[in-house]
This record gives C-alpha cells, sequence and structure tokens, in this order.
C-alpha cells in the first residue's frame, strides 16, 4: 500500500534525497552546458550560416529527442537516423548533428568518423576528451564540449544552435533552465502533499495502472519518458500510447467496487488511471482528442490526473513535463517504499 505520509516525513524525505536533489539540479545542468560550449557554438553558426544545409541528419541512438523538436519546423528536409552509420545519401551538402551526453558509444563514434570522411558538415556534442570526441576533429567539423551527461542539456546546447541558424524553434537555454527551475521549486520535498503537483500526482495515481498521454509529438515524448520512469520507480506497469491505443483500455476498465476491501484484495489487478500531459497546444485536434479520452475514462469511473506546464516555447514546456512526472515517479517510490 501507498503510505502518502511519507511524503512529507524528514526522515524520509532525506533517504530520497540523492535522486530528488539530482532532479532540482536540472535548471544547472542547462546552464553549465550553454556556457561550456558558448565559443565553439558562435564558430558553428558562423561556418554554416551563409549556407544553409540540403538536409539536416540526427544520427546516434539519442536522435529522437531531436527529431521531435524538429520534424514539425524544420525548413529542410529532416532525417533522424538512430542506428549505426549514415544514410548513404549524406554528404557534403547535408548537416549531420549528433547528441553524445557520454560519448562512449563505438557505433556513434564510427558514425561521427564517417561524417568526416564524407566530408559532410558536422555538429557533435559530447565531452572532448571521450571516445566520440576523439574522432569529431575535421575541416567541417564542430564539437560542442558537454561536462554534464545530461541528454536534456546537451540537446537544449544542440537546438539553440539549429535555432540560431532558422533551423529549429525558439530555444533559449536560459528559458528552458528557468522552467526546470520553477518544477524545481514546485515539486521540491519540503513543499507539503497539498500544493505540490507531484506529490498529488503520486498520490492520485498510486493504486493505479497509470495510462499516458501527450497531444503533441513533444508532450507525448515527454509521457514515454515518465512512464519509462514510472516502471522503473514501482517495477509496476504503466502505459504511454496514442489515444486510439487508450481508448479500448479505458472502455473496458472495471468498474470500482466501492466495498473492496484494499488490504484483502492487495493480490488484484490495479485499476488504470489516465494522466494527461499538457502543453497547452491551440490546436483543436489535441483538444478534441484530450476531450474523447476524458469522456471514456469519466464514463468507467477512471480516475483523471492532469500535468500542465505556463513555461514559455516548446522545448521549455518539455522540460517542465518530463521533470514533473519524474518528480511524481520519485515520491511513488517513496511511499510504497514504506509498504
Amino acid at each position: 500500500m501507498f503510505d502518502d505520509g511519507l511524503l512529507d516525513d524528514t526522515d524520509a524525505l532525506r533517504r530520497a534525497e540523492p535522486g530528488l536533489r539530482n532532479l532540482a539540479e536540472g535548471g544547472s545542468r542547462v546552464r553549465r552546458e550553454a556556457v561550456s560550449a558558448a565559443e565553439p557554438l558562435l564558430a558553428a553558426v558562423a561556418r554554416l550560416a551563409e549556407t544553409p544545409p540540403r538536409a539536416i541528419v540526427a544520427a546516434g541512438p539519442d536522435s529522437r529527442l531531436l527529431r521531435a523538436v524538429l520534424e514539425p519546423v524544420c525548413p529542410v528536409p529532416f532525417v533522424a537516423w538512430p542506428g549505426a552509420g549514415l544514410p548513404g545519401w549524406a554528404g557534403a551538402l547535408d548537416l549531420v548533428v549528433v547528441l553524445v551526453p557520454d560519448g562512449a558509444d563505438p557505433a556513434t563514434a564510427a558514425g561521427v568518423a564517417e561524417a568526416v570522411r564524407r566530408g559532410c558538415q558536422l555538429v557533435v556534442a559530447t565531452p572532448e576528451d571521450s571516445l566520440v570526441g576523439r574522432h569529431v576533429p575535421g575541416r567541417y567539423s564542430t564539437l560542442l564540449p558537454t561536462t554534464t551527461g545530461d541528454q536534456l542539456a546537451t540537446a537544449t546546447v544542440m537546438l539553440d544552435l539549429l535555432d540560431r541558424l532558422g533551423l529549429g524553434p525558439d530555444t533559449d537555454p536560459e528559458v528552458v533552465a528557468s522552467a526546470l527551475d520553477d518544477v524545481a521549486v514546485a515539486c521540491g520535498p519540503h513543499r507539503d502533499l497539498a500544493v505540490n503537483p507531484a506529490k498529488l500526482l503520486a498520490s492520485g495515481i498510486a493504486e493505479t495502472s497509470p495510462l499516458l498521454w501527450g497531444g503533441t509529438v513533444l508532450a507525448a515524448r515527454a509521457a514515454r519518458r515518465v512512464a519509462e520512469s514510472l516502471r522503473r520507480a514501482t517495477g509496476r506497469a504503466a502505459l504511454a500510447a496514442d489515444a486510439e491505443h487508450l481508448l479500448p483500455v479505458l472502455a473496458q476498465a472495471p468498474r470500482t467496487d466501492v466495498f473492496a476491501d484494499p488490504f484483502a484484495d492487495e493480490a488484484a489487478e490495479l485499476r488504470p488511471s489516465l494522466v494527461i500531459l499538457d502543453d497547452g497546444s491551440p490546436d483543436p485536434v489535441v483538444g478534441e482528442t484530450r476531450d474523447r479520452l476524458r469522456a471514456q475514462a469519466e464514463a468507467t469511473g477512471v480516475r483523471i490526473e492532469q500535468v500542465t506546464t505556463e513555461a514559455d516555447g516548446d522545448v521549455a514546456r518539455y522540460a517542465a513535463l518530463l521533470a514533473t512526472g519524474t518528480f511524481a515517479a520519485q515520491y511513488l517510490q517513496l511511499g510504497l517504499a514504506g509498504s
């Protein structure tokens, strides 16, 4: 059973402090990466600004975040290439961008070396002395040195570069960092359950199998990442999916038995809950889909939780939703630790 009293218990919070502190430092990591990469980023902008690329290739296993951000707005063809190597057509007219927060992936290092060999315009965000970093030097290459190992902070630096080149959405690292700071304050351990959105979310989904949905590409990615955090924290099922996959699950949810004894029925299957990650998209299709999910959940008595943000910009809103959900996973783990 979930003990929500542990979420405001000083001793319990002290035990959870390392994980919570790591989350609270998200804004600081974004600022550190922005400062570390400032000079080479300006040099890359100067080198690339005169000749727009034919296409952008985001290479390596961390390319999916760039894909979620860039696909809806990139003015040139964009390809995410998470596997080894590069597309066969990539060459000197194309810009290859690579995120490798830890710099240790041999397959990505080989892909970077291939981009250098083909004469691609290349920008790599990775630690300078890493395996990948050692393969970056070349006539058309720029290394953005990173230090934190944080995927979001590394991606923010790269998106800042693409923004300055007119190839991506507005991305100001300080705005992203401030959004993460705001979440850290709102969801901090010493902010009590009654006014803490992450603790409230953890308490709301504690005795359920959460179904997570985000209406935009970035909100959907945040939902998947939060679901991963919930699974790691609890060992329980947590599903993030599109509406057409969630609606049948909601429709088949068993009715709540108000007379059930939660202690006698501990082994019973957990009912679903619906968690909506709302980034404030004005798209009417997103709003209509959200209303359909809500209506179906209400029809079968499924609990509904909503995570919102007022951050400025797509990347900052994504960061805020992800951070709030990850804080909730930490609190959920804490509340279940006493059972």
